[in-house]
């Protein structure tokens, strides 16, 4: 153990400035220490404790350690309770299984103390009664010479407890306290144990310099350092990050001086292009202002000579209306009168083809009855043949039985004949030495007997088997011979039935196709007729119900022409957009407004292009819209759905993409909205600024201004123009696409035939099938006798041979028996023999048996031949049964397809009055469609030559129309240009000169308004004589035109035009050459205050920089103090000792650590 013993100013003092300190430690029941024990350490510098292994060095550490507040985890102890002491039997004893211990006979003790009497017990046994606590108590002195006592003690619960000159303190004064004195628990610069120093020794440099650190105090200062550290380079990098931003904005700041120079050449150049607009816009509104003041004079003129030219039209209208009436009643006669007709041959031809099946039918049936018979007298034939075999077999049977009878009576004589009569002495002796034979073998003729006997038996089983054998073979041959028949008959019906199908599936398909185009030739001209009637319907209602004011009739006739003249004109925006639901119609009128008329062209060039062809022609006005150059407001995406009774106008008509351009620009925000309240409720209460519409044609504009109370009949025949024209259309496509359909009953007599041979190959089809099934259940019958004949062939030919081999050694043992019999006799009878002239005794034998054995075989042969011809019988009894059953079906058969037949004649002549009567009643309606027809031709002439004397009257008025309508074209025209103008000058705000007592141009208002401004132009009234024109409104602004030049304002040639836009132009493309910043003043004034706020914020991060740096700065040198102190004093110590222990020979003077 080793004691490094510190004073309280120096924890690195020398030995000499220690001279009067010193240290003793008492530990109680501590580890090893059983009891209060003392350990003085004297008062070196440096003490020492060694001693051999077990000795109690490390225990004597530890109780140090603890002392001065090293964790249980450092002595070698999981838990407090573990350092108590638990007696010397836990280390020298053996723990018994009972709980006692018994002394292993080692006498010793952690601290070198000889154990008590009590803990040497002979009889190895005692109780623990070890102690509950332990405490280490340390006295030291120090350099005062004041003695101070440090005590820490583990109570009863395992818990410890401080205590300071027996003052209970906790564990961190304990600690601070110790500190003090220079003791420091975690450098642990007290103690060195075992393997310290060599652990020192081989840390690395890293390592070593955190260990000096910690010693010498300076680590407590790392987590200051590194906070004021990183202190440091924050505030550095915001000093930075100010800097350039204040570079940045003097750069800026020299860049706007710039452009606030441009900016003001600027402003001078456009002032000048500014005066040139003006000038160039008050030459354009004179001379618009002049063709409109022209144009009205002419127009009231022609106004006089139309009302004139009305009143002679009008009588002859009223005469075309009549006639077209009268004619509209005959046309829908003629009309009804071929529904019927279509409809009575509909009926016809549905009778007709209900009456071919029905002749197929019969005719098929008298087939099947004729197959029938034919079937039956086949069938008799077989039946008679199969009586005739039973016959035969029966009589064959008589015969046989007579023949036995026969043979049996002549065998019975001839045994008789045969036998030999022998003396009554010699039948005696024949007796005695029979006797004397049968003495001496009456065992083996015992034996002989019996298998004779046997013999007889397994003979007759023998003969029996052999001729079910026999027959089982016969019958098995001809159910092979019949199986083959039926199954080639059944081959060739199969083969028949597959061809009468494919047959049948081609026919199918050739009836099917036939049918079907059919149906469908006669469904498409049922769908065109049921159009065309729809089309004519609406046309004729069309026509009867209005008439065409003669404006609209020269307008849609001026837009043909210029669509055929000029490629580029899409065409009326009403013929090029539709309402998406009918009851839109009066709402989208209304939005459209007097665009609803206008033409939409490609481009520019081809609107100019158009307004010249309408002036050269004097066709009237038009407004074109052309998509290239059109400029329009982007709908706000905002007002869709706004209200679920809103939608917006452009979202409620149907049009081509294509022309998107032109529906946005006559749309614009415009809304539809189901009724007053849901506009009332966008426009004001959300204070939207739109044009809302509602179903009824009720508005409200932008401004506020409520416009209502137009009707809607007028609105929503604006429409009808166009669907007229497509009704005509449609009608001239039906009727050319019905007459290019073929007849519908071209393919009739192809079908019939089909028919026919479909049903035919039907009925065909079933016999052979039926015939199929028959040789199935013949074949099946057949197979389940052969199988039975098979099986019992199977079962009786084992039988038959093992019974022959059976019998075959039974007559071997038997003659075995016999000749050993024999051989007796031949030595008894000899002499008899001899005498008598036998040449033994068996010959006399045999010559007495063969009748008997001859008759046998006779016998086995008769019953043989009586079995064949029994069997026989009853097969050819089966088939003839059988037969007669077939022929039975077959006459019902025939019964039931004669009934049927019967049947279907009535079915027919019923049908064929049917058809009688339709092509009565369609002669009848024939003959009234034609008288219909005659009357109805006579009605269109009349129709067509009152249309032609109105066309006549009307050419005058149409002609005076084409004149004002083109004075009302100009003057329209230049109207809407001067308020195009105005309306720029408005939008861009350009100063006109005005008149003194004029409105200014803010009094004008954005969307045009002339009469109705937001609702579309309405038809005129038929009673109206004179041409409407509309009213061309000023809105109270009068321009003074004194500024505009004598020399341009009596001339509106193109060149005067051209000058005024090229001097536009050259001013405009120097303006954008300069491109100036024009908030260039504003900007600079801004970047100024910028700089200012960025100069103080630079300051302040400066000095927040310097001070972090100088606090950094003071925790850095004081580290670097204490650390270079006590690396200076370790090196001052260690190098002697380290010199002491390298010096040599060749090396004095030692090494240097």
């Amino acid at each position: 153990m080793v004691v490094y013993k510190h004073k309280k100013e120096n924890v690195y003092a020398p030995p000499s400035d220690v001279d009067n300190e010193h240290v003793a430690d008492n530990p109680a029941d501590f580890k090893s220490y059983k009891g209060h024990h003392v350990l003085l350490l004297s008062d070196n510098y440096f003490t020492s404790v060694i001693g051999p292994n077990g000795s109690g060095k490390s225990n004597s550490m530890d109780a140090i350690s603890f002392v001065l507040g090293i964790k249980s985890s450092h002595l070698r102890s999981a838990h407090l309770r573990d350092l108590v002491y638990r007696g010397r039997v836990l280390r020298t004893s053996k723990i018994n299984g009972d709980g006692s211990a018994t002394t292993n006979g080692v006498n010793g003790h952690a601290n070198g103390d000889v154990a008590s009497d009590d803990e040497g017990n002979l009889n190895g046994t005692q109780e623990r009664n070890d102690p509950k606590s332990a405490w280490v108590m340390a006295v030291y002195e120090d350099d005062a010479g004041d003695e101070q006592l440090w005590k820490r003690t583990i109570t009863n619960q395992g818990a410890s407890e401080y205590r300071i000159n027996d003052r209970a303190v906790t564990a961190q004064q304990y600690n601070e306290a110790l500190e003090s004195e220079n003791i420091l628990i975690k450098a642990r610069n007290f103690l060195v144990f075992q393997g310290d120093v060599e652990a020192i020794a081989s840390q690395s440099p890293r390592d070593l310099t955190r260990l000096i650190e910690q010693i010498s105090g300076s680590l407590e200062y790392k987590a200051e350092y590194e906070r004021l550290k990183e202190v440091q380079d924050e505030t550095l990098d915001q000093q930075n990050f100010t800097l350039h931003r204040r570079r940045g904005i003097n750069s800026e700041l020299k860049q706007y001086q710039e452009q606030r120079r441009e900016a003001e050449d600027y402003a001078k150049k456009a002032d000048e292009r500014d005066q040139a607009i003006v000038t160039h816009i008050l030459w354009k509104l004179y001379h618009f202002q002049r063709v409109i003041e022209e144009s009205e004079a002419e127009i009231q003129k022609h106004q006089e000579e139309l009302k004139e030219q009305r009143r002679g039209v009008e009588k002859y209208d009223r005469a075309l209306e009549e006639a077209k009436k009268d004619q509209a009643k005959f046309g829908r006669d003629v009309s009804r009168t071929e529904k019927n007709i279509k409809e009575k041959e509909k009926a016809i031809e549905a009778k007709e083809n209900g009456l071919v099946p029905i002749s197929e039918k019969i005719e098929i049936t008298n087939k099947n009855i004729k197959k029938c018979k034919t079937r039956q007298a086949d069938i008799a034939k077989e039946r008679d043949s199969h009586a005739t075999s039973v016959k035969h077999s029966s009589k064959d049977l008589k015969v046989v039985e007579k023949a036995q009878a026969q043979w049996e009576s002549d065998f019975r004589k001839l045994a008789e004949q045969e036998g030999r009569e022998l003396s009554e002495a010699d039948v005696q002796e024949y007796n005695r030495l029979k006797e004397d034979v049968n003495k001496r073998t009456s065992s083996d003729q015992n034996k002989a007997s019996n298998l004779s006997r046997q013999l007889r038996g397994d003979e007759e089983t023998v003969n029996s088997l052999k001729s079910k054998v026999e027959s089982a073979q016969w019958q098995i041959q001809r159910l092979e011979s019949e199986l083959s028949v039926i199954r080639e008959r059944k081959n060739s019906v199969q083969t028949q039935v597959k061809q009468t199908a494919k047959e049948i599936a081609e026919k199918k398909k050739a009836f099917n196709e036939h049918n079907s185009e059919r149906l469908r030739l006669a469904q498409i001209r049922t769908e065109k007729d049921e159009k065309l009637q729809e089309v004519l319907t609406k046309l004729l209602d069309a026509e009867d119900g209005r008439k065409q004011n003669e404006k609209e009739v020269r307008l849609r006739q001026t837009v043909a022409d210029i669509k055929r003249m000029f490629p580029g004109v899409k065409g009326r925006v009403s013929e090029l957009c539709k309402p998406t639901e009918k009851r839109y119609g009066t709402a989208v009128s209304t939005v459209l407004g007097r665009n609803f008329d206008a033409v939409i062209v490609e481009n520019e060039r081809t609107a100019i292009d158009c307004i010249q062809y309408l002036r050269e022609q004097r066709r009237g006005q038009a407004t074109f819209i052309p998509l290239d150059t059109i400029q329009f407001t982007a709908a706000n995406p905002s007002l869709k759905g706004a209200h679920r009774g809103s939608r917006m106008a452009v979202d409620a008509i149907n049009y081509e993409r294509s022309l998107e351009r032109a529906v946005q620009y006559v749309c614009g925000n415009a809304i539809i909205c189901d009724d007053l309240s849901i506009a009332k409720h966008i426009c004001w209460e959300k204070r939207n600024d739109v044009k809302a519409v509602t179903l009824d044609g009720s508005i409200i504009h932008k401004g506020g201004n409520m416009t209502g109370g137009q009707g809607g009949k007028q609105d929503s025949r604006r429409w009808e123009d166009t669907e007229v024209d497509n009704l005509r259309k449609l009608k001239d496509k039906l009727v050319s696409e019905l007459q290019a359909l073929p007849e519908s009953r071209r393919g009739t007599s192809q079908e019939e035939i089909l028919q026919g041979e479909l049903t035919g190959l039907e009925q065909k089809l079933s016999y052979l099938n039926d015939e199929v099934k028959a040789n199935d259940r013949n074949e099946a019958s057949k197979q389940k006798e052969l199988k039975y004949a098979e099986g019992e062939l199977a079962g009786a030919e084992p039988k038959y041979d093992e019974k022959l081999r059976d019998l075959q050694n039974l007559k071997t043992n038997l003659q075995e028996y016999q000749d050993a019999v024999s051989e007796v006799e031949d030595g008894i009878f000899r002499a008899f023999c001899r005498r008598l002239g036998y040449a033994n005794i068996r010959v006399y034998e045999a010559q007495q048996g063969s009748l008997q054995q001859e008759g046998a075989q006779k016998k086995l042969e008769f019953s043989t031949q009586k079995s064949r011809l029994e069997s026989r019988m009853n097969y050819e009894q089966q088939q003839l049964d059988e037969t007669t059953k077939r022929m039975t079906s077959l006459e019902e058969k025939a019964q039931q397809d004669a009934a049927l037949i019967q049947e279907l004649e009535v079915e027919k002549e019923s049908t064929q009055n049917d058809l009688d009567t339709l092509n009565a009643e369609l002669e009848e309606l024939t003959e009234q469609l034609e008288q219909q027809k005659s009357k109805n031709t006579k009605k269109v002439e009349k129709v067509t030559e009152q249309r032609r004397e109105a066309q006549k009257r009307g050419k005058d008025v149409e002609n005076t129309l084409k004149s004002i309508q083109s004075l009302e074209a100009d003057r329209q025209l230049n109207a809407a240009n001067k308020y195009t103008l105005l309306r720029r000058c408005k939008l861009e705000n350009i100063n006109l000169p005005l008149q003194e007592d004029s409105r200014g141009l803010d009094q004008l208002p954005i969307d045009i308004v002339q009469a109705d401004p937001d609702a579309m132009d309405v038809d005129e009234d038929p009673d109206a004589t004179a041409f409407q024109t509309s009213d061309i409104q000023d809105y109270g602004i009068d321009i003074d035109f004194d500024e505009l030049d004598e020399d341009i304002r009596e001339s509106d040639e193109p060149r005067i035009e051209k000058d005024l836009e090229d001097r536009i132009k050259a001013l405009a493309t120097e303006l954008e050459s300069l491109t100036p910043n024009m908030r260039a003043n504003e900007r600079f004034e801004s970047v100024k205050e910028r700089l200012k706020a960025t100069d103080t914020e630079y300051e302040t991060a400066r000095k927040r920089a310097k001070d972090a740096k100088d606090q950094f700065g003071e925790v850095k040198a004081k580290r670097f103090e204490l650390f270079s102190k006590a690396f200076s004093h370790i090196s001052e110590q260690i190098g002697p000792i380290y010199r002491d222990l390298t010096r040599e020979e060749r090396l004095p003077m030692g090494g240097q650590a």
